[in-house]
């Protein structure tokens, strides 16, 4: 169940000293989810983050709601610094993700001193950490992991992680393909097709739209089945797990597909696609491939292949010009290569970051 009452500490009086570390004048405090000048600072603070280590801003003011409006507080918490005119000039924010789990986002107004936003980055890092006990502590475990991202590339979020002891884990390709109107006759029916014994279907929904519990838990339970050897993979509770992803401002019922396998009597779920909207302001949206998961049993059966061309497909259908997805650059399934020969490309990549904070009473 999703708790009523997050597992962090809301309070930074009681999260920090009395005198954090911050320059004469500047206050450590949350934001406020409902003001708008705090949703757009965060928001354009955000986006500069992105552009200078990346090059180019993707980040809207949605993705910052799902941080710190009042249903995204269900599992985060947020601490932002002010400078002594008020101005917000430092964000972090903590997502209690899954069991040992804590996701961490740290974003340090780019324009400020060297010594400014190492002070700043120095609070945050307090802050978390004391998140990261305090969690953990609710969550039962010794040891809490704060999970964090960064660009490839961007030096200054490095070199604040490495003084802070994280450690480079992982790097990721942020991969796109190109869809052309052609493409919708990949397959006969985005929403139920079979090949070779497999059965590609969109998960049931009732008159109102609303999705099946029992598909949506055969995804979940898929997804959980075939990530169990997957780098970092954690428990997450269904509830957790469906919280989480209607968070997600290109969240859409019907962007969920099983596969089935047709060899018995009655179908057996073997593989699952969740998938987002990319809204884009300027042309086309995308399709996102969130999740995609095979289950050991059903690989070899162009399970995976199958739902990507569905995806493909209705992405075709519904006038999209691109499908994106994430892969593990050292993944133990060889993913990257079915993704290059179905014609994704590396866009630009980005690297996990851990800590492990041992969890004391």
């Amino acid at each position: 169940m999703i708790p009523d009452d997050n597992r962090f500490e809301s309070d930074p009086d009681a999260a920090l000293p009395d005198d954090p570390g911050l320059p004469e004048g500047w206050v450590a405090e949350p934001p406020d989810g409902d003001s708008a000048a705090d949703v757009a600072r965060l928001t354009w603070l955000l986006r500069e983050h992105e552009r200078t280590a990346r090059g180019w801003a993707g980040a809207s003011e949605q993705d910052v709601l799902v941080e710190v409006s009042s249903h995204g507080l269900a599992m985060r918490e947020n601490l932002v610094i002010r400078d002594a005119e008020g101005q917000i000039r430092a964000w972090a924010s903590v997502h209690d993700r899954s069991l040992g789990r804590m996701l961490y986002v740290h974003v340090v107004d780019r324009t400020m001193t060297d010594s400014e936003a190492r002070r700043c980055s120095r609070v945050m890092f307090d802050w978390a950490e004391l998140q990261a006990r305090t969690v953990g502590a609710a969550r039962g475990v010794k040891t809490q992991q704060i999970d964090t991202g960064t660009f490839e590339g961007d030096e200054r979020q490095h070199a604040f992680l490495v003084e802070r002891g994280f450690e480079k884990v992982r790097t990721w390709w942020q991969m796109s393909r190109p869809v052309t109107a052609e493409e919708e006759e990949l397959v006969s029916d985005p929403e139920h097709w079979e090949d070779r014994g497999v059965r590609f279907r969109a998960v049931a929904r009732q008159g109102d739209g609303m999705p099946d519990e029992a598909d949506l838990r055969a995804v979940h339970d898929v997804l959980e089945g075939a990530f169990t050897d997957h780098f970092n993979s954690s428990e997450e509770t269904f509830e957790e797990f469906v919280h989480r992803l209607r968070e997600d401002p290109g969240h859409r019922w019907d962007h969920w597909w099983l596969a089935e396998l047709l060899d018995g009597e009655t179908p057996e779920p073997c593989g699952a696609l969740v998938g987002t909207v990319s809204e884009s302001p300027r042309g086309p949206n995308g399709s996102y491939v969130s999740y995609l998961g095979v289950l050991e049993s059903a690989r070899g059966r162009g399970v995976a292949k199958g739902l990507l061309r569905t995806v493909i497909a209705d992405a075709a259908a519904r006038g999209r010009d691109r499908v994106g997805l994430e892969v593990d650059a050292d993944s133990p399934t060889g993913a990257e290569g079915l993704y290059v020969s179905m014609g994704w490309e590396t866009r630009y990549v980005t690297e996990s970051w851990h800590k492990d904070v041992p969890v004391t009473a």
